[in-house]
């Protein structure tokens, strides 16, 4: 029993390291994502704001679905984090696509539209789903 326990701990620095860079490309995600949208997420949702609350998770939920691919097919923690990276910018790109075919959308999130809130949050997690499906080799 103790020689397993012995066995499974040597994975613990492993781990540690892949769950640090992990945490750390999630706060660069959050910091970017609240810099390209022209509006305050956090501030919107500690006032209540649903539609803020919904895309918001959707994008989180939406970049770490593929941070997590991308941690589990990596070969090397270089690999997990390019391959982080790139969940971080399809993330992006789906916003900036959403935003495209839903013009007032900068001004719908702030004002509480719930259907804009859901439909981003929604369509980010499914590219993230998508792209997650793409990260395996």
């Amino acid at each position: 029993m103790i020689e397993t326990v012995s066995i499974s701990l040597q994975g613990l620095g492993a781990f540690a390291t892949y769950f640090g860079v992990s945490l750390g490309l999630l706060i660069a995600f959050v910091l970017i994502y609240v810099t390209i949208t022209p509006y305050k997420e956090i501030q919107l949702i500690r006032e209540n704001n649903t539609a803020a609350a919904l895309s918001f998770t959707g994008a989180l939920s939406g970049f770490v679905i593929p941070l997590g691919s991308a941690v589990a097919h990596s070969v090397s923690l270089a690999d997990m984090l390019i391959w982080g990276l790139v969940a971080m910018c399809v993330q992006i790109v789906t916003y900036l696509c959403v935003k495209a075919v839903f013009p007032n959308l900068p001004a719908d999130i702030p004002h509480n539209h719930v259907p804009k809130g859901i439909v981003l949050g929604a369509i980010s997690v499914i590219i993230g789903y998508l792209n997650a499906m793409c990260m395996t080799y």
